[in-house]
């Protein structure tokens, strides 16, 4: 069966050779990028907040007045004036012109084939995470939008990583009540007032999900001001969650 499996990958790749999920060229492996692409994305690693994940430009953030915590941990300026309703936020990459072709040829292209290429990012990212969840959560879009468009994209995200970490995923368990509009273009308290009240559980699910003191990753495409995955972070706690960690492909770096 190995011996059938390694001859009939040959043969599809022959035909249908693994490309870049950047610029297309043929790679040698499948769902990854060239070296060329590779060398266009800002990938974020330490050092960076310990809350949110935002990075920092000095690796000595930890010296500056005011910045370490008693736990010995280093928050950014904005976690340190209010802390957000989520727990931990991690990003895979800076959101710039490279990560942003390829978040939106997967939400508004169909470019469905980036699943894996993309959930690899975020479970890179989501070490140290992953071992201590009890459940991952996409970011729910509201019905109407999600007519539209056919699929939500945090949820093809949940499910490949689900798939990754043998973690269960539920894409119903929270739900977007309201059709808010596009965030793009709106400030932090705009954005914070669109989004504020539109998210809610599924009780029936939720005792299904054993949502009461866990642990839960929420997943989705882009990290800005944070108004969406503080609003998701309210509703789950609300209803019982005791810890939420967002994971997202990029962040906005200001």
């Amino acid at each position: 069966m190995a011996l059938l499996r390694t001859v009939g990958r040959i043969g599809i790749d022959a035909i249908l050779p693994p490309r870049c999920g950047g610029c297309g060229a043929i790679t040698e492996t499948t769902h990854a990028v060239c070296a060329d692409c590779w060398a266009g994305l800002r990938f974020i690693s330490a050092p960076q907040c310990a809350c949110c994940g935002y990075p920092f430009e000095l690796d000595d953030s930890a010296n500056i007045p005011g910045n370490e915590q008693p736990d010995g941990q280093v928050l950014c300026g904005n976690c340190l004036q209010k802390k957000p309703a989520f727990d931990l936020a991690r990003a895979a990459l800076v959101y710039d012109d490279h990560s942003r072709d390829y978040l939106l040829r997967f939400k508004h292209a169909d470019r469905t084939d980036l699943t894996p290429l993309l959930a690899r990012w975020l479970y890179q990212c989501g070490k140290g995470i992953w071992d201590e969840a009890d459940l991952i959560v996409p970011v729910p879009l509201h019905r109407r939008r999600l007519l539209h468009r056919r699929y939500n994209q945090s949820g093809l995200l949940a499910a490949r990583l689900s798939k990754m970490t043998g973690i269960p995923w539920d894409g119903l368990v929270l739900g977007r009540t309201r059709n808010t509009r596009s965030l793009g273009g709106l400030g932090p308290s705009s954005r914070k007032r669109e989004v504020g009240g539109a998210f809610a559980i599924d009780e029936a699910r939720a005792q299904l999900c054993r949502l009461d003191g866990g642990r839960v990753v929420l997943i989705d495409d882009v990290l800005t001001t944070g108004a969406t995955a503080n609003a998701c972070a309210r509703a789950l706690k609300q209803s019982g969650v005791m810890h939420v960690s967002v994971i997202t492909v990029a962040r906005v770096v200001r």
